[in-house]
């Protein structure tokens, strides 16, 4: 099946049915289709062609649910950013992917402007809204601006002919890597349609579920939360994040919400709040992922949400979902985030690719439709990710990530194998943020670490050395706030005379943590 279809055979299904509350608005399948369809054809009509990357730089919105089906309708792939991305990552984004089109608000008209200067491949951008007059005056392009308005009262509602197949791409994930630039994992419509079956299979949706989403559209797991309630059929209630508690609890009691996922922050912060002034009853299950909840978490939301069922689970953005640990479990071995999805096969190999066994502790490797297609134009980190599995022309995913198995073959995460920090549910890569510290004038050494944390899942820790210079914690966080984005800001700051380092000069990191 291919990804829009998710959309359209509800549609064809279930045509009057609410299937998007956002901004105050609420669509039936068939306005979201034809306003899709419309969208799509106005992208086919500006050129983008079959394979063409389409970025989607928006906040969780209506438009941006739109873009999303209307690049795959187009035969086009589509690519999610974070709002809060800096245009330098932007135009890295842009020029790596060879984007065509960008869909973005109005008020990014003049980020619009830079990338048509800066990404020679982009043709095209669709605008939410007018652009601000301080940001539109005396800047002519001979690009194309379009405005959604005008999308939306010029386009035909019909739905476009259908231009790939399921092996063709859907979607580029970009993520941090350990080179420090963004890496785009490969997502064909044959490894999204698996995976969200799966998903949906174990946490038994049907069209009756009504889920909230919090999470950005940029980050996976709330990509994926639009994508699979299209496809069984339910409500999404698509919220732009978690700043005011108080109103996503009304929230979930007047749409009687049944699906809420979560990190571990946004658990956190609900156990801090009295929630008996809120009607949570119709909530029937509850998910986590991006980094392990706390034993102790995990007690408390069950006393809280006692008529709900809790469902830890373990991903990585090279195969979506891998593991998940039933609800039935959770009194049993409260600290695993437990068996492979359905349909998929998991183990532990060690450093020479020996598989191993209970009790022991070994690299996660991963088979299955869900392993994606690599990562977009780096054959070789591919390589070093994905290699041949024991049918000749599948692939595994190595995930870089050490687990233990009990003896009934449930997994407990315990390191990852490279430096990769996971904060707040995103992936931050240590040499991004350090190449901000140098930046700043006097530092002549940095370091950034992750250290654990029962909310954050590892906190960010800078280690940063500039002798005679005046410079204290708070001009270093300054500076890192006004050069990264919000979740890559470190929490600690060290000062140190001097950084370990190894015979070769490099700083060793491991004595630091």
């Amino acid at each position: 099946m291919l990804v829009q279809e998710f959309l359209e055979r509800t549609a064809d299904r279930l045509p009057e049915k609410v299937g998007l509350v956002a901004d105050g608005k609420r669509l039936t399948y068939s306005e979201i289709e034809a306003q899709a369809n419309q969208l799509a054809n106005a992208l086919v009509d500006h050129n983008i062609r079959r394979g063409d990357r389409v970025l989607i730089f928006l906040p969780n919105c209506l438009e941006v649910v739109l873009g999303i089906f209307a690049a795959l309708k187009a035969g086009a792939v589509f690519v999610v950013l974070n709002p809060t991305t800096r245009l330098d990552k932007l135009v890295y984004i842009a020029n790596n992917s060879q984007a065509r089109a960008i869909i973005t608000a109005g008020r990014h008209a003049n980020i619009v402007h830079a990338l048509f200067g800066l990404a020679p491949e982009m043709q095209c951008a669709i605008l939410t809204a007018p652009a601000h007059a301080a940001a539109s005056e005396d800047q002519v392009s001979p690009k194309e601006i379009l405005l959604f308005s005008d999308i939306l009262a010029q386009y035909s509602p019909n739905r476009p002919k259908h231009r790939n197949i399921d092996l063709d791409l859907a979607c580029l994930v970009y993520t941090s890597g350990s080179t420090g630039d963004p890496k785009g994992v490969m997502s064909d419509h044959s490894n999204i349609d698996f995976v969200s079956s799966s998903i949906i299979q174990y946490l038994e949706n049907t069209e009756e579920d009504v889920v909230i989403n919090l999470l950005p559209v940029s980050f996976d797991y709330g990509l994926y939360q639009i994508l699979m309630t299209f496809k069984f059929g339910g409500r999404l209630i698509l919220e732009k994040g978690f700043l005011y508690p108080a109103h996503i609890l009304k929230r979930i009691e007047e749409e009687q919400v049944t699906g809420f996922p979560g990190v571990p922050t946004i658990f956190a912060g609900l156990m801090q709040m009295d929630l008996s002034a809120f009607d949570l009853s119709s909530i029937r299950y509850l998910t986590n992922t991006a980094a392990a909840l706390p034993v102790k978490h995990i007690e408390q939301i069950r006393s809280r949400f006692p008529h709900a069922r809790l469902f830890s689970m373990y991903g990585l953005t090279e195969t979506k979902r891998t593991l998940y640990l039933p609800p039935d479990e959770l009194d049993r071995r409260p600290d695993s985030v437990g068996i492979a999805i359905p349909g998929t096969e998991v183990w532990l190999e060690d450093e020479t690719g020996r598989r191993l066994g209970p009790g022991q502790v070994g690299e996660l490797v991963i088979r299955g439709r869900h392993v994606m297609r690599g990562y977009w134009n780096d054959p070789e980190l591919t390589a070093q990710r994905f290699r041949p599995g024991p049918i000749p022309g599948e692939r595994l995913c190595y995930s870089g990530d050490q687990f233990r198995m009990d003896e009934e073959g449930f997994l407990y995460f315990i390191a990852r194998k490279d430096d990769i920090i996971k904060s707040r549910g995103e992936k931050v890569s240590p040499l991004e943020i350090e190449r901000v510290l140098y930046e700043l004038e006097g530092v002549i050494e940095a370091a950034v670490i992750g250290v654990p944390d029962p909310i954050l899942g590892q906190a960010i820790k800078a280690f940063v050395v500039a002798p005679g210079r005046g410079i204290d914690r708070n001009v270093i966080l300054k500076h890192c706030r006004d050069r990264l984005e919000d979740f890559m800001v470190p929490q600690f700051v060290e000062i140190c005379d001097e950084l370990p380092k190894t015979s070769s000069g490099k700083i060793r990191k491991t004595d630091l943590k």
